[in-house]
């Protein structure tokens, strides 16, 4: 993907998430609670988001894929990353796509300022910055009960 295709996929404002997002427990049966939901385009982008929370630390993560290539773009709040140049980012960076590094080199934004304990507006403030309409409501990830090492 070059480097225009990326900001014309980015920058559409015909993104749209339709439908409710339901966090669902991990099947692997970590402690995270995840979601998936496809992104419809007017240009039909085949693209999808996920949804990452680990409640325990707290640490969260939106990723935006296209189905041909993998991320694309995402935020990730609560976990240090390693840039390919070796500096380390913080605990609060995104991911852009690059020709040179793919997905693989963060920076720190300055937009996102709702903490990873609240998942609802991370996702409103991720949404508006990478041009996505929710067509919904996000249902708030449900309390992890009972012991998380059966």
């Amino acid at each position: 993907m070059t480097p225009a295709e990326f900001e014309t996929i980015l920058n559409d404002t015909t993104k749209r998430v339709e439908g409710d997002i339901v966090w669902q427990v991990d099947e692997d049966h970590s402690p995270c609670l995840e979601f998936r939901a496809e992104i419809q385009s007017d240009v039909g982008w085949p693209l999808f988001v996920r949804g990452s929370y680990n409640p325990l630390l707290p640490a969260l993560s939106y990723v935006l894929l296209l189905k041909t290539t993998g991320r694309i773009y995402g935020l990730d709040l609560g976990k240090d990353h390693h840039n390919p140049q070796c500096q380390q980012v913080g605990e609060k960076h995104k991911h852009r796509w690059s020709e040179q590094f793919r997905d693989k080199e963060a920076y720190a934004p300055d937009d996102i300022t709702a903490p990873a304990s609240d998942p609802a507006a991370v996702w409103n403030q991720f949404c508006a910055e990478a041009a996505i309409t929710h067509q919904g409501q996000m249902t708030p990830p449900a309390a992890r009960t009972g012991d998380l090492f059966l």
